[in-house]
């Protein structure tokens, strides 16, 4: 991750995962309505010739590269190690990148074992899916809070308000233990739109802190002895000003977020939301229930009709 293409890269893939299930969370709310709505934590492609489970695949190849990425490919020596078996100091923080990429792998991987054997009566597939998506963000947020390269200037900042998205992941996944699986429409949504900010926000992490046209007055680019680039301001009002402007980017991409949330709510409402019609029972035309009403009153007159002939003929019986 400590490059333009290391935050990019993951960005577009967590923008990528999160509208999709924003879409589908969105889908089975329009065509099932609120009582009967159930979220997933993994949705199927169930569209054209697309393979059922390509989230799945998708997730898996995508962190896997990443993993291949920070451990092999961005070493001078492409390798991890050092001469000695040691880990260099400058690769510090590829080592601890790297666990975030493993747990959603896993993830990826148990949710495909079990959705092969989901013909078998396991108990609680959803719940074991929600622990370990819950332990993926639990994982992410853990790294990063505790990341061991100096976080304190302008990055720290960029850092800090990354964990305040990916502690709402983890918290709207939690809030779906022992509801069922990943729990109410309102949770869900949430936590997918908070995958998606997250996938924003990495992306602008990656041009921030590595473009020098997008550095803020006052501050530049600096490269450490170890390799690492960071961010440098001449002074405390420097700083202080690019701190401000971290924030009032991060203010700005959530108010277009949640604007887009609405927007595309409303436009899923319209698109999905005429189909359900479908599902309910179609009433009858003006004729056919004038028809029936009819019937209904030539029944009523023979059922009066025989009535009264019974009521007659026992009273002759009685004489």
């Amino acid at each position: 991750m400590g490059s333009l293409i290391g935050h990019v890269a993951p960005g577009f893939g967590f923008i990528l995962i999160g509208l999709w299930h924003m879409y589908n969370h969105l889908r089975l709310l329009a065509l099932k309505g609120p009582s009967s709505y159930k979220s997933r934590l993994w949705f199927p492609s169930n569209q054209g010739r697309l393979p059922r489970r390509l989230e799945l695949y998708l997730i898996i190849t995508g962190f896997t590269l990443s993993v291949t990425m920070e451990l092999f490919i961005n070493p001078a020596k492409h390798q991890p190690l050092d001469s000695d078996g040691t880990i260099p100091s400058d690769h510090l923080h590829n080592f601890e990148h790297s666990p975030i990429y493993l747990t959603f792998i896993i993830f990826a991987l148990f949710a495909l074992i079990l959705d092969k054997w989901a013909s078998r009566p396991l108990p609680a597939q959803d719940d074991i899916l929600l622990i370990l998506a819950g332990f993926c963000f639990a994982q992410e947020l853990l790294m990063f809070h505790l990341h061991s390269i100096d976080h304190m200037g302008v990055e720290g900042q960029y850092h800090w308000l990354l964990q305040l998205v990916v502690f709402v992941s983890l918290v709207t996944t939690i809030l779906g233990f022992g509801r069922g699986g990943a729990g109410s429409f309102v949770v869900a949504f949430v936590r997918s739109l908070s995958i998606v900010f997250q996938g924003v926000w990495f992306v602008i992490m990656g041009f921030a802190l590595w473009t020098p046209g997008f550095i803020a007055k006052g501050c530049s680019i600096h490269v450490e002895d170890n390799g690492h680039k960071e961010i440098r301001c001449e002074g405390e009002e420097s700083l202080n000003r690019a701190k401000a402007l971290v924030n009032i980017l991060f203010s700005w991409n959530l108010i277009l977020l949640v604007v887009f949330a609405a927007s595309f709510y409303m436009f899923m409402m319209i698109v999905f939301g005429n189909r359900s019609v479908k599902y309910s029972v179609l009433s009858l035309s003006t004729n056919e229930q004038e028809e029936e009403d009819e019937e209904e009153v030539e029944d009523d007159v023979e059922a009066h009709k025989k009535i009264n002939n019974l009521a007659g003929t026992q009273g002759f019986v009685d004489i």
